[in-house]
């Protein structure tokens, strides 16, 4: 499967990306950069030096949106992800290179060029994603399925009581991708606040592959330990692993059709609510043992 993954690395990001770098069943050909975890600039540096790390030839990087559709500024939650997006490490070196195009415009290419085979899995807010259909309105039509790692459906939000982050952070192009009609499952709160690593997992992770598990044993401290401030003292959840899961193994997962549209003002923004839309796989419940373990496999197989 053909494997597009709309980013903004991020801590938990860098493991989504290692994982599907790992799976056989994926075949990772780009990664497009949005602002969310950190600034867009620094997202896309990021993507890069992961790749790198990776060794991940032949990976496609271009850069997206900087700022959420109507808003001036945007200021990154540099306290859950660290600084720079991965936990206390400063001054990424800048390496590799961009495309020439735009992330739309390479979203729009690559499915244009691979009607029908590629999979995109949006980690991060959904500007690139919006600004894809408005650039070409058959970009849904060309997609094999966008999974989104984004909204509450059963369950509270993380940012505000109702919101998930990523769908919080852009609600007008986030509300555009839910109505566009393109076949979406949607990986939310539900599923991965269930899909918890503990320091025990990512010291395994380092042991069995120290250098790409060893890079993310160390940027996930941070991240734990924003978690222990909140009160989740039992681990991290694996919100982008688990939407990566999705792409390849929909079967772990419960799901709900019911179309989803998104709250555009008021306290409840960002809020994902029931829609009279068809288009939408909601997970509900994943086989989280499953996930973990699935994960730290994949993880061991690096280096």
């Amino acid at each position: 499967m053909k494997l597009i993954i709309d980013t903004d690395p991020g801590v938990d990001d860098a493991l989504a990306i290692a994982l599907a770098h790992a799976m056989p069943e994926l075949e990772l050909i780009a990664l497009t950069a949005i602002f969310g975890n950190t600034f867009v600039e620094q997202s896309n540096r990021n993507a890069r030096y992961l790749l790198d790390l990776l060794g991940a030839e032949g990976v496609l990087v271009a850069e997206g949106a900087k700022l959420p559709y109507g808003a001036d500024t945007y200021e990154p939650s540099a306290w859950v992800h660290g600084k720079e997006g991965y936990g206390d490490i400063e001054d990424i070196p800048q390496v590799g290179a961009n495309t020439p195009e735009t992330a739309a415009e390479l979203l729009v290419k690559l499915t244009a060029d691979n009607p029908g085979e590629v999979t995109v899995c949006a980690i991060g807010p959904l500007t690139n994603i919006a600004d894809a259909l408005r650039l070409d309105p058959t970009f849904g039509q060309n997609l094999r399925e966008l999974v989104i790692m984004g909204g509450a459906y059963e369950c509270p939000g993380n940012i505000t009581p109702h919101a998930e982050a990523n769908i919080y952070h852009d609600a007008v192009a986030a509300e555009e991708v839910f109505a566009s009609g393109m076949p979406i499952r949607m990986v939310g709160l539900d599923a991965t606040m269930k899909t918890l690593l503990t320091s025990d997992d990512f010291a395994e992770m380092a042991e069995s592959s120290p250098k790409a598990g060893g890079f993310v044993d160390h940027i996930s401290q941070f991240y734990l330990q924003f978690y222990r401030s909140v009160g989740v003292t039992n681990g991290c959840p694996m919100h982008d692993s688990t939407a990566i899961l999705a792409c390849a193994y929909p079967d772990k997962f419960e799901w709900k059709d019911h179309g989803v549209a998104v709250v555009q003002t008021g306290e409840e923004i960002g809020d994902t609510v029931a829609a009279d839309r068809p288009n939408t796989k909601v997970a509900l419940d994943v086989d989280a043992d499953w996930a973990v373990t699935f994960v730290k496999d994949a993880i061991a197989t690096l280096d």
